[in-house]
């Protein structure tokens, strides 16, 4: 590919992807000084939480505090647009206890992409990139910047890499696969050819995601209501008051007629079938996993968590699966 030479552009830091990770190394460098430019396949996307609209949870809760007193954005933001907060584990000693906020999906969006754009140093650009350019050789090769998909090359000293499941992505329904970075999203196809010819070793990880549901299919009688924390506990250290309404959360489970029908459909599971070859995640097993593993029990929590304040939409918190839509 050849590059654009008409625009050419140089910055001290380049960030590829705007995912929860490239938003906060993009702010990082901005506000200690340097120019920074953060590239992102689809400005619509930024901060987009792909699959569970959470921040969060064991262990997790204590990165995202730890981000925030550094000067990160994530608690901040999350503490603007999350429609219930809970303290995990608050019967065991404060070692253990994490806070974790459900968010609205799309005002978490629209707030962590206002942030991008208000914050001084950093450009926002929608591009591809493609190719991560170097100067010298051996011992002495060096990164000089990134050329995009159309051609555009951008300078910089450093590039952060934080693609997240777009490389080379694959999405798998059942027996069906297909390249995407997220369901409906293209992957990036280039990237990790480049990666690779500078000398990178690059491996891939499985993440999985249940099907969402709408709430109006849902008899709520025949569920356990869990309601937020009152008062709520504010994620940031900065934050001085939470004012926003909370959204309640309801428990269910499954049954053995659910497992009955997992467990005459696994050939049907690309994790089972031997499809899927990669390592997934410890703290998210998928519901064939559970059902296998631990076939002992005869029932698994479901926690269904609204998506937004402006929608039906309900993610099923326990049952992700790989298996096909019937």
């Amino acid at each position: 590919m050849a590059a654009n030479s008409a625009y050419q552009e140089k910055f001290d830091v380049i960030v590829i992807g705007a995912g929860h990770a490239g938003c906060e190394a993009a702010l990082a460098c901005a506000r200690m000084g340097c120019s920074t430019l953060l590239l992102t396949m689809n400005l619509d996307s930024i901060a987009q939480m792909s699959c569970n609209p959470a921040i969060g949870g064991l262990a997790k809760g204590q990165i995202v505090r730890e981000v925030d007193a550094l000067g990160g954005e994530m608690a901040k933001v999350t503490d603007k647009t999350a429609l219930q907060f809970r303290m995990l584990n608050m019967s065991k000693g404060p070692a253990v206890q994490s806070p974790r906020a459900q968010c609205d999906r799309a005002l978490y969006r629209g707030a962590m992409k206002h942030a991008i754009e208000s914050q001084p140093n950093l450009k926002l650009l929608q591009a591809e990139a493609v190719k991560i350019l170097s100067k010298g050789a051996g011992k002495n090769k060096q990164v000089a910047g990134v050329e995009t998909k159309t051609g555009l090359v951008f300078h910089s000293k450093a590039v952060v890499v934080t693609t997240g499941t777009f490389l080379k992505g694959l999405v798998h329904v059942g027996m069906k696969h297909f390249p995407a970075g997220r369901m409906g999203e293209f992957s990036a196809e280039h990237l990790s050819g480049s990666l690779r010819k500078l000398g990178f070793e690059v491996s891939r990880l499985k993440t999985g995601t249940p099907p969402r549901i709408n709430s109006r299919t849902v008899d709520f009688s025949k569920t356990e209501r869990q309601n937020g924390d009152t008062p709520p506990t504010p994620f940031s250290h900065f934050t001085t008051q939470l004012t926003r309404e909370q959204l309640p959360c309801w428990i269910t489970y499954t049954n053995e007629k659910t497992h009955k029908i997992i467990r005459e459909n696994l050939e049907r599971s690309p994790l089972y079938a031997g499809v899927i070859k990669s390592v997934g995640p410890r703290y998210c097993p998928s519901i064939e996993d559970k059902v296998v593993k631990f076939s002992d029990k005869d029932r698994h929590q479901v926690f269904l968590e609204p998506e937004g304040f402006a929608t039906n939409e309900v993610y099923c918190n326990g049952i992700s699966t790989s298996l096909p839509e019937d």
